[in-house]
């Protein structure tokens, strides 16, 4: 399986509301219940309107479209990286599952995830 790194540095955080969201920008995720909004984002591009924010996230793709029908990819990446005190963020689209780790953990990330047989893209192959 082939993970794609996403080249750029990101932010998680709550928004007070929605407003300064800009759907047009190539990476967000969006995630509102009952009790918040929050975002990721790509850090330059964080709304000033954030009511907490965490920087220096990095991230990478499960790479192709994920049936709904697969098990576990989720839980085997995510338990290959706890098993190295790797801790995740995990976002997923209709399309394929994303994780974020904390910058100083991401090239450990990418190196125990390719020690486990996991092809990585780093965009310069």
């Amino acid at each position: 399986m082939k993970l794609k790194t996403i080249p750029f540095d990101l932010t998680v955080c709550k928004l007070a509301d929605g407003s300064l969201i800009d759907l047009n920008r190539e990476f967000c995720f969006i995630g509102k219940t009952d009790e918040e909004l929050s975002l990721v984002c790509r850090t330059e591009e964080t709304p000033s309107n954030t009511t907490e924010r965490d920087d220096g996230w990095r991230g990478f793709r499960i790479e192709g479209v994920l049936d709904f029908s697969l098990i576990g990819i989720l839980s085997k990446l995510s338990s290959i990286l706890a098993q190295n005190s790797i801790g995740i963020f995990a976002v997923s689209t209709y399309n394929t599952d994303y994780i974020l780790v904390k910058k100083e953990n991401f090239d450990k990330a990418l190196s125990v995830l390719a020690e486990a047989g996991y092809k990585i893209d780093d965009g310069t192959l």
